[in-house]
């Protein structure tokens, strides 16, 4: 039960961070980069493992294909260019809620028991993928989207612990873990993207060169 009050906490912090780093110009650029490592280093955490063991080109397929798929529509119609770094958003997000949800369902302590590390790294890695979602939605979209995005993280665990193994059960399959690939290949998208286009951050007194 612990874990699952650290797990469901643990996201809070990551607008909390944000919020006291954001006065600090050296530290806003620190946050960007730390964005730019922990967003691919996330994916590959997701993806990587499961790629392996299935020995499954598919799942890198996927994030490719999550990665380059925006760009390629952005390509095509500079029209479609605003609405695909929000469908792209909507898209990664539903790939951490996912995620989010799975990881409730292996906090149900009674099938096996949960061991401290897993729920350690469970609870910790929350807080940089709240910080993230905080860092993509909140420059565009206001803090109650913000709260919306890390709330439905918090939700999300609720629920995967509610349903418990069931629910495990029948999302945990091929089709999923494939999902999660193309939607991790899309958040890098959104992140890179959005680091270029969003943070500006002219008024800390140093010129941003937009790319």
């Amino acid at each position: 039960m612990e874990y699952l009050l650290a797990a469901l906490v643990a996201p809070l912090l990551g607008p909390v961070l944000y919020r006291v780093l954001h006065d600090h110009p050296r530290a806003v650029e620190a946050v960007d980069n730390f964005v730019y490592v922990a967003v691919p280093l996330l994916v590959a955490w997701q993806v990587l493992p499961h790629a392996w063991e299935d020995r499954s080109v598919l799942a890198l397929v996927a994030v490719t294909g999550g990665f380059i798929l925006p760009a390629l529509i952005e390509r095509a119609s500079q029209a479609l260019a605003e609405q695909t770094d929000n469908l792209a958003m909507v898209v990664g997000l539903s790939g951490l809620v996912l995620h989010a949800a799975l990881e409730g369902t292996a906090l149900v302590p009674g099938t096996a028991p949960v061991e401290a590390a897993f729920a350690a790294a469970v609870i910790l890695h929350r807080i940089p993928v709240s910080l993230v979602i905080w860092w993509l939605i909140r420059p565009r979209f206001g803090w109650t989207a913000a709260a919306a995005g890390v709330g439905s993280i918090v939700l999300a665990t609720l629920a995967g612990y509610g349903l418990g193994i069931e629910f495990l059960a029948g999302v945990h399959g091929p089709g999923t873990e494939l999902y999660q690939a193309f939607v991790s290949g899309s958040l890098v998208h959104v992140v890179f993207h959005q680091g270029r286009h969003d943070h500006d951050h002219s008024h800390d007194g140093h010129h941003h060169h937009h790319g």
